[in-house]
């Protein structure tokens, strides 16, 4: 077998290898993907800190970059913790 060949088989294994079944939850009978869950539980996270901190007088800098930072560290991290 050529170098070519050899690249190939081992690209496509590569590539066949994140072909795993994706985790769903059952909500109410029906399927969801686990990141919907997750990003929607970290959404409202971040709500009710954005609320703690307007109720603590607690000034956010950038809060254009701080809320969505919060929302996807949030997201990874439920992701990390219930469906790895």
């Amino acid at each position: 077998m050529s170098a070519y060949w050899r690249c190939g088989l081992v690209f496509t294994c590569f590539a066949l290898a994140g072909c795993e079944r994706a985790p769903s939850l059952d909500i109410l009978g029906s399927y969801f993907p686990g990141w919907l869950v997750c990003l929607t539980v970290a959404l409202l996270l971040t709500v009710v800190a954005r609320l703690v901190l307007t109720r603590l007088k607690i000034e956010v800098a950038a809060p254009i970059v701080t809320y969505p930072s919060l929302v996807a560290c949030l997201t990874f991290a439920q992701w990390l913790l219930f469906l790895r």
